[in-house]
């Protein structure tokens, strides 16, 4: 399969990013290592979970999925408890797993152009398409992600990273290649996908308002 050959799917997504970690304010990448929400990230779970019932009156009957990792699962945990819903009813996609950083895990991107210059260089030069030393590329990501939304059947929620909503932007949102990898993914809003076009809304419990 290939990005020309992927067929969009026809429903509505809600993606979340999960919420902030520790490593995320220290500006690491986080790949697989599997780091827990600090207090911040636990109220933007629940934050989101608030916004996707305002979002949608059928909250209840959307299709929940989740990447693997505990901070993915843990915001899919809160998000569904915060409105009422089973906790752990939801189902877990492992396709859905961060973009894999390999031996730049844990690393700054200065960190990684002082102490890895060469193939810093190279990724430049190829956002998309560059593997991670030990890892993988966002292009090798995107496959399997693709692989995920082709079996989606209806509305549906998704809760993972900051590397798979690149990769789904450029799928389902149409978003260039080279320019994906560089979006800023906010851990407060809600990227909302329909008909090929995407919309940020901001996860916020001041929408208190059924």
């Amino acid at each position: 399969m290939s990005l020309e050959t992927f067929e969009p799917v026809s429903r509505t997504l809600y993606f979340v990013r999960h919420g902030e970690t520790d490593w995320n304010v220290q500006k690491r990448l986080l790949g697989h290592k599997d780091i827990p929400l600090n207090d911040n990230g636990r109220k933007e779970a629940a934050d989101a979970g608030v916004c996707l019932r305002w979002l949608n009156a059928n909250f209840v009957d959307l299709d929940y999925t989740s990447g693997p990792l505990g901070r993915t699962r843990e915001t899919m945990e809160i998000a569904r408890a915060t409105v009422g819903l089973d906790p752990i009813a939801y189902r877990v996609d492992e396709r859905f797993k961060e973009v894999d950083f390999g031996e730049w895990e844990g690393l700054t991107w200065a960190q990684v152009r002082h102490t890895d210059p060469l193939r810093f260089q190279s990724r430049e030069a190829d956002l998309w398409g560059y593997p991670m030393p030990g890892g993988e590329s966002y292009a090798m990501a995107a496959m399997r992600v693709s692989e995920a939304l082709e079996l989606i059947t209806r509305d549906c929620v998704i809760v993972s990273h900051g590397g798979i909503a690149r990769t789904i932007l450029v799928l389902l949102g149409g978003v260039d290649v080279q320019a994906a990898p560089q979006l800023a993914i906010p851990q407060d809003k809600i990227l909302v996908f329909r008909n090929g076009t995407f919309a940020w809304l901001q996860a916020t419990t001041d929408l208190e308002i059924w």
